[in-house]
């Protein structure tokens, strides 16, 4: 069973800091593509930051030099720091896993709050 769970939000004010968890199990975690992703109300949900098994890295436009996205092979744990927080980054954060070892099947964690005040 594939579990990906979410850790690390909440609420913050403008520029302040936050550091999101995504804790796998189930699959081959360092030979798998992990992302961040998020949707705020009423938008769609949109890539926020992706790395690939290589440990190669891409950022949505809206948040590079803010955020960074890595991850731990030996703790199966994908993590992303968000520095400079603004009230347009608030939605729910959902983890994504792609088995590209194998079929590309995606799997996503159950999402967590992060809130910006201004």
């Amino acid at each position: 069973q594939v579990q990906l769970v979410e850790s690390g939000g909440g609420l913050v004010q403008a520029g302040g800091s936050l550091r999101l968890s995504c804790a796998v199990s189930g699959i081959i975690f360092s030979r798998s593509h992990m992302g961040w992703y998020r949707q705020a109300p009423g938008k769609q949900r949109e890539m926020v930051a992706v790395t690939t098994s290589a440990g190669d890295t891409n950022y949505a436009n809206s948040v590079k030099d803010r955020f960074i996205i890595s991850r731990d092979n030996a703790k199966n744990t994908v993590y992303l720091q968000m520095n400079s927080l603004k009230p347009e980054d608030t939605g729910v954060y959902y983890c994504n896993a792609i088995t590209s070892y194998r079929d590309y099947s995606t799997y996503w964690g159950q999402g967590t709050q992060v809130s910006v005040s201004s």
